[in-house]
């Protein structure tokens, strides 16, 4: 049975602030107990590691940790099949520095190289190790973390955390944290904004319930609801909207977008939070600089240990229906994304074109996009 939309509220709310907490202890540098029935684990984000800390780690639980990397990451270092499955793997961290951790885990460190490393590689076992990688990529970490499983599991993982001042998280916080965030979205506040291109223009702001970064949405003269409503779903961007870059086409792709829904007459533009299709700013910047070494854009994010892709669109689909938009012709290249946002419950009865030519620093980037992702330009 459903839950009651209050108690499912509730429930979203202590998801949302359990995860969030968690969160900003990874990005500082501090450890998370992360827990399920019959395991504990104390995670630690990858990038953030040090000798002292690694020392601590081991204290506590009882042994030297290990390890985590997607199974994309693994590959890329050599230590995993070069079609890796979706599983983190573990390797033994005993006798290898902080500094060698940082190098596994992010190609951009500059380290001393893999080959003198000769680490051993391992499955990680057990529901925690895959909610360990989420809950970095969550932080817009690298999707790496050091894993020290208790043994024995504490009877009480909460008081045991709590007894050494450490926050002891739920793995199925972990699970649910996407789809609580996109439930709680509420919208915040609301002005007129008219532009170089559409000057019938509204922004509104659209906040998760932990507090975290808003999504916004622009919308356009007057569309109606009872019609499909021209849409475009726009990934931030600070180096292509905001500074200009030529290594994308998301400048002119935004500002296209809002010239077509004005001509249009009406329709909705999403500015949405997730830079470096879902990686966060800091990794898209490393993704760069594997791009400037030959990698493709696709590539990059494969060998940081994403995937090439980490987008979703779960919060894009709650806040056209707070707007009261339930069909949409879509402005984009991307089929994937047409079908992503029908999975989330929005028909989308048109995909309409959005293409622009190339400015002859992203050619490779635009055919990346074709051949990589399926773009239909």
């Amino acid at each position: 049975m459903p839950k009651p939309l209050a108690s499912q509220k509730v429930a979203d709310v202590a998801v949302l602030q359990a995860v969030a907490r968690a969160l900003a202890d990874l990005r500082r540098g501090a450890p998370v107990l992360l827990h399920a029935p019959g395991e504990a684990a104390l995670i630690l984000a990858a990038e953030q590691a040090s000798d002292p800390i690694l020392a601590h780690l081991a204290t506590l639980a009882g042994d030297a940790p290990m390890l985590l990397l997607t199974g994309r990451r693994a590959a890329a270092l050599g230590l995993a099949p070069s079609q890796p499955s979706a599983a983190a793997m573990a390797l033994p961290l005993k006798d290898i520095p902080a500094a060698a951790v940082i190098e596994l885990a992010d190609p951009a460190s500059g380290g001393p190289g893999i080959a003198k490393l000769n680490p051993s590689i391992g499955k990680a076992a057990g529901k925690l190790a895959g909610a360990a990688i989420d809950l970095n990529k969550l932080a817009r970490l690298l999707p790496a973390a050091v894993f020290a499983p208790l043994m024995p599991d504490p009877v009480d993982p909460a008081a045991w955390a709590a007894a050494r001042d450490i926050l002891a998280l739920e793995a199925t916080d972990v699970e649910e944290y996407r789809f609580a965030g996109a439930r709680s979205l509420t919208r915040v506040a609301e002005a007129r904004l008219p532009l170089a291109q559409a000057e019938d223009a509204r922004i509104i702001a659209f906040r998760p319930g932990d507090g975290g970064i808003e999504h916004l949405a622009l919308v356009i003269g007057e569309p109606r609801a009872d019609a499909p409503v021209l849409v475009r779903l726009h990934s931030e961007c600070f180096t292509g909207d905001l500074l200009g870059s030529l290594r994308c086409d998301c400048g002119d792709q935004l500002h296209g977008a809002i010239a077509a829904i004005a001509k249009a007459g009406s329709g909705v533009l999403l500015y949405l939070a997730q830079e470096g299709r879902g990686i966060g700013l800091v990794n898209k910047l490393r993704a760069y600089g594997l791009q400037d070494r030959g990698a493709d854009t696709a590539e990059a994010n494969e060998q940081l240990g994403f995937d090439a892709d980490e987008r979703i669109y779960l919060p894009a689909a709650e806040m056209l229906r707070q707007l009261g938009f339930r069909r949409v012709r879509l402005l984009t290249n991307n089929p994937h994304k047409v079908a992503a946002l029908a999975r989330c419950g929005i028909a989308v009865e048109e995909r309409v074109p959005h293409a622009f030519p190339s400015n002859g620093h992203n050619a490779f980037y635009l055919a990346t996009k074709a051949a990589r992702f399926g773009h239909e330009f």
